[in-house]
């Protein structure tokens, strides 16, 4: 049967994470834990944020969108991917597959300007405290996320667009747990340079220009800090940006490695375990990271926990 991009191949096969029988179980295990805690964290931080108002503020705004796209964003990758684990064969139709990869591009980048909003957030919030409330009111805030969304939502039609030019005559074993960019290429047999140009401008321009404003953001931070006359003052400004700082390393860290570097450099296996990364990882951590070194939000839990129980 030919689809309409002349692709000879109606379904893929996902080879997943390895085919050593004796770990199946115990990554079955350790990705399902890891599931249920990103999508537990991060629904209790949306539902923390919603129910206390004293964190009704545009970094909270921000922190409640990024645990939507978290939420979302693991369930597109790690269903499918448990799968790899129990099932002999992986198989994936090659709609569900595009549809996949384009959820996947869109929240991937939605995340890359949310993390961004929030770094100008903190640039704002400690550099012109005096003016936080007109530079960062609810209009500006609604502004600055609706810019991320569309971001994500271009960059995800530019990159399926141009993976669904591709054609794929018989090879249809994707040597990943998911749908992802670079192991469709090497499935392709038409050329690829179109793509690796696309890639290299597209997703580089995400990375770039995201990278470019957070390092400018923390670099105006930091002189901020260091102008700080007591301990206590400096001590209080770092920990409002390390939870974020933490948060954009990990996330951006593991996109570069894996997207910027040369298609000869390093091997699929090496770009699996970046990808568990930013597809698993990050959205398990976030959650983490933001509550467990944020006073406001331990204070919020506590109030919602005592609320519901007394």
């Amino acid at each position: 049967m030919v689809l309409a991009n002349s692709s000879l191949v109606t379904e893929f096969i996902l080879l997943g994470l390895t085919d050593q029988p004796n770990l199946q179980i115990p990554l079955f295990v350790l990705f399902l834990v890891m599931y249920l805690i990103t999508e537990l964290g991060n629904l209790v931080l949306i539902i923390l944020i919603v129910l206390n108002s004293h964190l009704h503020t545009p970094m909270y705004f921000f922190l409640f969108n990024l645990s939507c796209i978290d939420l979302c964003y693991s369930s597109v990758v790690t269903p499918k991917m448990l799968m790899n684990f129990i099932l002999r064969k992986n198989l994936i139709s090659y709609v569900g597959c595009m549809t996949q990869f384009y959820f996947f591009c869109f929240f991937v980048i939605s995340e890359c300007y949310v993390l961004t909003t929030m770094a100008y957030d903190r640039y704002v919030a400690i550099c012109n405290p005096l003016l936080y409330d007109t530079a960062m009111s609810p209009k500006v805030c609604c502004y600055l996320l609706l810019a991320s969304y569309f971001m994500a939502f271009s960059g995800a039609m530019i990159h399926t667009g141009c993976v669904l030019r591709l054609t794929f005559c018989d090879g249809n074993i994707i040597n990943q747990f998911f749908c992802d960019v670079l192991p469709l290429l090497q499935l392709s047999c038409t050329s690829t340079y179109v793509n690796e140009i696309e890639i290299f401008i597209v997703a580089g321009k995400d990375i770039t220009v995201a990278s470019f404003i957070i390092f400018i953001s923390y670099g105006f931070i930091l002189s901020s800090i260091l102008q700080i006359r007591t301990t206590e003052g400096r001590s209080k400004a770092f920990s409002t940006c390390s939870s974020h700082i933490l948060a954009v390393s990990l996330f951006f860290g593991s996109g570069v490695f894996m997207y910027l570097k040369p298609s000869s450099a390093g091997s699929m296996d090496q770009g699996k375990i970046a990808s568990i990364f930013y597809t698993i990882v990050v959205p398990m951590m976030n959650p983490l990271i933001y509550s467990l070194r944020n006073k406001d939000v331990k204070v919020a839990l506590r109030k919602t926990l005592n609320r519901r129980i007394f």
